[in-house]
């Protein structure tokens, strides 16, 4: 049954780029009462680990963490596709579409969330590629506002002239969500780094507080407006 309410989804390649890229955007919009939906299309894990009983016991951990982030986000639901990771590029983009378009009319979001075009991880492109086709503007599509966020280690690694930059132009404002963020994070703590990497907590908050500096606030996360129809 489609969601009959205003809600917002995020579509990302892996379980821990919603946390990276706008956890305390998830945190926000979820105190404010709205229903924030999370898919991830790929498993984040079939690259790294060739033995399927491995496979199986890590992705079970990784949709374990995403569950226990999406907790302390106050996200509304979690949905997985467990799409190969880091081979998205070898599934025919009409397939991925299709799945993404599947997830429009089950929450019929006003507000998709989802990678940026220039990130490095070809999962990422691929995930924003098909998210773009899938809220082609036409009348009657409930999509109207897209917004593309950063992933460290993923967005800033694209070298100039490879890729689209990243240039923000929305913020939003997560002064009060940023220790949730940083939670969120910490369940997804195999997938973390020690400092000074970019995917480390302390460059995390770090990025946020940056973010925050340039527009006036404690802390913020940057997105790219990929549309938005008033």
């Amino acid at each position: 049954m489609a969601y009959q309410e205003i809600s917002k989804l995020f579509i990302a390649a892996h379980p821990d780029d919603e946390a990276l890229g706008c956890g305390g955007t998830i945190a926000r919009w979820s105190d404010q009462g709205v229903a924030v939906h999370l898919a991830f299309l790929a498993d984040g894990i079939g690259s790294r680990n060739p033995d399927s009983d491995a496979e199986h016991k890590a992705l079970e951990q990784r949709h374990s963490a995403a569950e226990a982030a999406a907790r302390i986000l106050g996200a509304s639901s979690v949905q997985y596709d467990d799409l190969p990771d880091n081979q998205l590029d070898t599934i025919p983009l009409l397939q991925i579409t299709q799945r993404v378009e599947a997830l429009i009319e089950t929450y019929r979001p006003d507000t998709v969330v989802t990678h940026h075009a220039g990130d490095l991880n070809i999962d990422h492109r691929r995930v924003h590629q098909a998210v773009m086709t899938a809220c082609r503007p036409q009348l009657g599509h409930p999509v109207r506002t897209i917004l593309c966020f950063e992933v460290a280690s993923s967005t800033e690694w694209q070298p100039p002239g490879s890729g689209v930059p990243f240039t923000p132009n929305w913020f939003e404002d997560i002064s009060t969500t940023l220790p949730r963020k940083l939670e969120a994070l910490d369940a997804y703590a195999a997938e973390m780094r020690d400092w000074p990497h970019p995917r480390s907590r302390e460059a995390v908050e770090h990025l946020a507080r940056w973010r925050g500096a340039t527009v006036g606030c404690e802390a913020a996360e940057a997105f790219f407006l990929a549309r938005h129809l008033r």
